[in-house]
Formats: C-alpha cells, structure tokens, sequence
C-alpha cells in the first residue's frame, strides 16, 4: 500500500529549487563580462584597414613638427647667386726646335750648318712673270719649298701649304715653292691644285748655297724676320709642324 508523502516535502523541493535558480543568477551576476580583444581580431582579419588611421595620425604628428620647425627659422635673405668665373686656360708655352724634332715622322733636319746663318739673297720669277727677290720679305717669316711637278710627296704636301696659307696672313708669312720644271708646266699644275702662294720658277738660273744642293724633294727652308734660317728639313711635313717650326723659338 502507498504511502502519503509528508506535507512538508513538496514545500521543502519548491525551496530548493528556488534557491538553487538565485544561486545560478547571484553568480550570473556577480561575474565579470568576457572582454574581447577586438584590436587584435581586427589587426589578424585585415592589418590593412588599420594602416590608413595609423598613418593619418603620423602625418599630422610629422606636418606638425616640421611647422614647428620651419617658425623656428631664421628669415632667410636675398642672396644672388655666386657670379660664375669664367678662368682661361693657361697658355701653351711655346715649342722650341728641338720640341718640334722630337715629333717629326716622315721628315728630319738637313743643311744643319747653316742655321742661324743668313739666307743668301736671290731673285726668281713666278708663274705669272712677277719678279720676288728674297731679301724683299725681310721683316716676316719666310717659307721656301723646292718641290716638283712629278714627286708625290711634294703633292701630298701641298694641302697642308695651302691651309697654312689661309691660316697665317701674308703680312706675316711669306710661302715661296720653288720648281726647277717650265713655267708653263708648274702653272698648269698649281692651277689644278688650286695652289694659293707664290710658286717660283728657277729654270737654268743658278741658285747661291745652301739653295743650289738641293738633292731631296720637298725640301724647306724656314728664315726668321732677320733674314737668319731658322731650320731646314727634307720630307713631307705636316701643318702643325710647320705650325710649330715657324712659332718656335
């Protein structure tokens, strides 16, 4: 047969029950909130979307400094600009004869015992008929070529004479070419090669010394405004070298 429960054991189940939900709830809300590191859950889902905030505060720090900075100065005045200088170049000295020497390739010195000795004066006529006496260009330098119709290097040689011709005015260089050959021939021949100096024909005439051994062609002779020769070569030569002989000490 089944018992009666006590009177006292439903009341006794409705509090604990009761009890035990405070207790769920009294602890419910005595217990701190989660906290949610929000900052390093942002950095690791996008590190990107936080660069444009970070950046936005540095630039205003930066921008602020450099005003700071820039107050700080002190007011900068009208300063011209530094005048360039323009300083020429220091001259060459001049070569000496035996400067010149040391270059020389496709020609050298000859008729050495006559340097420093006066040119023997003579009178020849160029291809037109004119008369040129040497001693007549007595105050300038004086260049004398014996050359040759038929010698090549005489031919080679004489661009370098009409360049020399346009580069030193006849007031202070006078070119004399000389060809034994006929007047007729050597006319003929410096009109093709458009020769621009005074060619001179000694035909039969009988030159004085040193002029008068002449056994290489071309051959030069450079007389000082003196009248005094300077130097006497054999072989072509080329314009800076004559350049050089004749400004040569």
């Amino acid at each position: 047969m089944e018992q009666d429960k006590s009177p006292v054991f439903w009341p006794l189940v409705y509090l604990s029950t009761t009890a035990f939900a405070a207790l769920i709830i009294w602890i419910i809300i005595k217990l701190p909130p989660a906290k949610h590191n929000t900052e390093n859950s942002f950095a690791r889902e996008s590190p990107i979307a936080e660069k444009p905030i970070r950046e936005t505060i540095e630039t205003k720090e930066n921008n602020s400094q450099l005003a700071a900075s820039e107050a700080n100065k002190p007011a900068e005045t009208n300063i011209p600009p530094k005048a360039f200088v323009v300083i020429p170049p220091k001259s060459r000295p001049k070569m000496t004869i035996d400067d010149v020497l040391k270059t020389a390739r496709t020609w050298g010195p000859a008729y050495a015992d006559w340097y420093g000795k006066p040119a023997p004066d003579f009178t020849l006529s160029d291809i037109n008929g004119k008369q040129h006496k040497l001693s007549d260009y007595r105050g300038k330098n004086v260049l004398i070529i014996f050359w040759a119709t038929w010698c090549r290097p005489c031919i080679r040689e004489i661009p370098h004479l009409i360049e020399l011709r346009n580069s030193i005015g006849e007031d202070k260089l006078a070119i004399l070419a000389i060809s034994n050959e006929s007047p007729a021939l050597v006319k003929r021949a410096a009109a093709d090669l458009k020769i621009n100096y005074t060619v001179l024909c000694s035909g039969l005439h009988i030159m004085p010394p040193p002029f008068n051994s002449i056994y290489s062609i071309p051959s030069s002779f450079f007389v000082r405004p003196d009248g005094k020769i300077k130097l006497a070569t054999e072989g072509l030569i080329q314009l800076e070298a004559t350049k050089a002989i004749i400004q040569a000490d």
